[in-house]
């Protein structure tokens, strides 16, 4: 992708674009996964702080940072092989920044029902699962400020959890948004958008 921004050339190959799509939803699902273990972090930060050491090992990271990769990387390959094996026809022109699912299923030929339907399963199980996992860790958070006596606690406890809060809300809205819409009502506009929100804005 930074070679075609750089460069005049602006073609990919079918292999370099599979490539691309595996690790861009391989990071992306990860990042789901993450964000979730990221809230659960925070979450047995402030309301259980004596316990924190044990319930957050340096085993338990790991463990977490194993599920979410190798979650990402699962999901990466079936993707992508799911809709690598689609037949594209006309003229193969992406109206994307890159290899993304909703414009190279734009460009099928036939039906790709089935295409659809594994992306909202997978954006179901992938996006809203983890989605309602940080929902119940904020919960959770806001009763133990709420009845915490002093007001320093109180802000130093919104202020740790601000910031993953706005990325969450972009992370999950504009992919929420890209990935649960139906294909009828995608815009190369619109998508083009939203992933600048889920790749590039969140990562600042």
């Amino acid at each position: 992708m930074l070679q075609s921004l750089v460069s005049e050339a602006r073609g990919i190959s079918r292999e370099g674009c599979a490539t691309q799509m595996f690790f861009f939803t391989l990071f992306g699902i990860s990042e789901c996964c993450l964000l979730a273990a990221m809230a659960f972090d925070r979450c047995i930060a402030i309301c259980s702080p004596l316990h924190y050491a044990t319930r957050m090992s340096r085993g338990v990271c790991a463990h977490l940072a194993i599920v979410s990769w190798g979650t990402g990387c699962i999901v990466g390959l079936g993707q992508t092989n799911f809709i690598f094996s689609l037949n594209f026809c006309g003229p193969c022109e992406i109206d994307h920044f890159f290899c993304d699912l909703p414009p190279l299923l734009a460009l099928a030929c036939g039906d790709t029902s089935q295409n659809e339907a594994a992306i909202f399963v997978v954006a179901i199980l992938c996006i809203s699962s983890p989605f309602l996992l940080i929902i119940y860790s904020y919960v959770r958070i806001l009763v133990a400020v709420l009845v915490m006596p002093s007001p320093e606690g109180r802000h130093k406890a919104f202020s740790t959890c601000s910031s993953h809060l706005l990325v969450v809300t972009l992370f999950y809205g504009s992919g929420s948004i890209n990935y649960l819409r139906p294909k009828s009502s995608h815009s190369p506009g619109i998508d083009k958008l939203l992933a600048l929100f889920y790749t590039a804005v969140t990562s600042m």
